[in-house]
């Protein structure tokens, strides 16, 4: 896409709220696609076909949980240049998420704010929404949480019914427990509850796997607010569990970097280019425990292709956009994959 014409749309969504500006951009999105016109601006699909947790997928650039929400725009983002695409955040029943407004930009900084809630349809819509997708070429990742009004010592049930209802239509599913902008939702990432969340998730994998004869990865998703040690005990047990995959990692509730926005007063999770070096030493430190045992994910602050490829140098198999995207528009995903196949070699 031409960068004048995506600057001229950015300026003009850019006149509303976030959330609005969203909505707008993604009904866009659906429609382009549904009328075969997104590929005239869109750039052309990078091919880097590399395997990781058992899955090919066509290049190492996602696109994160938070954009499509309602997964119902997956096949306008693999027609943008993704090479997957992780919808959601999903829970088992549906919820509005917290009162508007609830999103906010810092432009000078690249940065949003947002205490979104996990607003989304439910688990059962967004599966029906999946089932409906036609000419996408890529992964599928469908991440899933508890919802708010669950406590977390009823949480695993959430998790384990949102796993039974997107297993047939995932090629792999996400476990968001690191959402800041859910109470307490940050207590199960601790080394013990998550033990035990993730030894259920495990064995309803298997038994999945044995009923269904297809075997879907799980990831968990972490914060890059954690101390040292909770990396270290936290490593420990996804290492014990024989984890699939991480990501690494969810938005910040710290304001480095936007500290004098007025948006900072806000409460919720921050990400964008602010978030970058955090995000990095969350992923290196990860890495360096889990010496290779686990696939990463990389997301957090990209916004050029010279910070995809860090990700990778740092340990990271693949590589997820959000805020990045928005700034700087399709044009980022064709430039973060091809510096990442120039630089990185998959057999290097």
């Amino acid at each position: 896409m031409s960068p004048i014409l995506y600057n001229l749309a950015k300026s003009i969504l850019f006149r509303f709220n976030p959330e609005t500006a969203h909505e707008m951009t993604l009904a866009g999105l659906r429609m382009a696609e549904k009328l075969r016109v997104l590929s005239l601006f869109a750039p052309r699909k990078v091919e880097d076909p590399v395997t990781v947790m058992g899955i090919k997928f066509p290049n190492r650039v996602g696109l994160a949980a938070g954009m499509d929400k309602q997964a119902n725009t997956v096949a306008a983002f693999g027609r943008l240049g993704f090479g997957f695409v992780e919808v959601g955040t999903l829970t088992p029943r549906p919820q509005p998420g917290n009162p508007k407004p609830r999103c906010f930009r810092c432009i000078p900084q690249q940065a949003i704010i947002n205490h979104m809630g996990i607003n989304n349809p439910g688990i059962d819509k967004g599966v029906e929404n999946i089932r409906e997708i036609k000419r996408f070429n890529g992964v599928l990742g469908v991440n899933i949480s508890k919802n708010k009004v669950t406590p977390n010592d009823e949480a695993s049930k959430d998790y384990l019914a949102c796993m039974r209802e997107a297993w047939p239509v995932a090629d792999y599913i996400a476990i968001n427990f690191s959402c800041p902008n859910v109470p307490n939702l940050c207590n199960l990432a601790k080394a013990a509850p998550a033990a035990e969340l993730l030894a259920l998730l495990k064995s309803e994998q298997t038994n999945l796997s044995n009923d269904t004869g297809r075997y879907v990865p799980i990831v968990m998703k972490v914060s890059p607010d954690m101390e040292e040690a909770q990396i270290k005990e936290l490593s420990q047990v996804f290492l014990d569990s024989q984890l699939d995959g991480l990501i690494c990692s969810n938005t910040t509730t710290t304001r480095i970097g936007v500290e004098n926005h007025p948006a900072a007063a806000q409460s919720g999770g921050m990400s964008g280019k602010p978030l970058y070096n955090r995000a990095n030493e969350t992923l290196e430190a990860f890495a360096k425990e889990l010496k290779g045992a686990i696939p990463i994910i990389g997301v957090g602050g990209i916004t050029s292709a010279d910070d995809a490829v860090k990700k990778i140098q740092l340990g990271a198999s693949l590589v997820q956009l959000y805020s990045g995207f928005i700034y700087k528009g399709p044009n980022l995903i064709r430039d973060c994959a091809r510096a990442i196949k120039e630089q990185c070699p998959v057999n290097a």
